[in-house]
């Protein structure tokens, strides 16, 4: 799941962005509003997280400018400002919660999987099928034919990309973007040493291999296997 962080504080937007990348999740920073009212209305995410007092546009303008445009995202204030009116404000401009600073992330990562489990609370949404091989986004487990596979949160966060892109054919350029959040260097092989790492994981032990190499495109997840 894509999460974006709008914080304009270096050290909390790097904290959240470390922790919420540990946990599983595929994280965006924005480090001003209006690069986080761009990268909201321009791109699909599951959840924002937004500070109210940004030095160009408010919290507040920015959730209002999102629910104007129809965009129903979940929000999280996480924000210094700990007035009741603020909080009955946020949540009156649409926000799905509050949370003042300082904060545990603890709290914060619940409340997240709350919300996230009451916007996805179909069997349906929650867990991503290819053949045999199951993804449960909400207790961060894999099954193949009904045996679990142990994944690193980073392992995780790849096969979910997979798993919602099935039949497509990745880049390595999209996947260093989506899972690593950073520019394709063609002279790393984290990408290729990662990838192989997953089919280990979920093929190797299999008769049907799901996760191909498309030479000189990328990888796709798919049943059948490409000529």
């Amino acid at each position: 799941m894509k999460i974006l962080i709008v914080e304009d504080e270096s050290k909390t937007g790097k904290y959240l962005q470390q922790g919420l990348t540990e946990s599983g999740f595929v994280t965006n920073l924005a480090k001003n509003g209006i690069d986080g009212l761009f990268y909201a209305s321009t791109e699909s995410y599951d959840l924002i997280i937004l500070d109210v007092m940004l030095p160009d546009i408010s919290g507040w303008d920015i959730l209002g400018k999102l629910r104007n445009k129809g965009i129903e995202t979940p929000v999280i204030f996480l924000t210094a400002r700990d007035k009741v009116e603020d909080r009955v404000r946020g949540l009156e401009l649409g926000a799905d919660d509050y949370l003042v600073k300082p904060f545990s992330f603890s709290e914060l990562l619940a409340r997240i999987r709350i919300i996230l489990k009451r916007g996805n609370n179909s069997k349906d949404v929650n867990i991503l099928t290819i053949a045999d091989l199951d993804l449960d986004l909400l207790r961060r487990r894999v099954q193949r034919a009904g045996n679990n596979i142990a994944l690193t949160a980073k392992e995780f966060v790849l096969l979910e990309l997979f798993m919602r892109h099935q039949g497509e054919v990745l880049s390595r350029a999209l996947i260093a973007s989506e899972v690593w959040d950073m520019n394709f260097d063609s002279d790393t092989n984290v990408i290729d040493v990662s990838i192989r790492r997953l089919r280990n994981k979920i093929d190797a032990p299999y008769e049907t291999k799901l996760l191909q190499t498309i030479r000189g495109m990328g990888y796709v997840l798919e049943t059948q296997e490409r000529i």
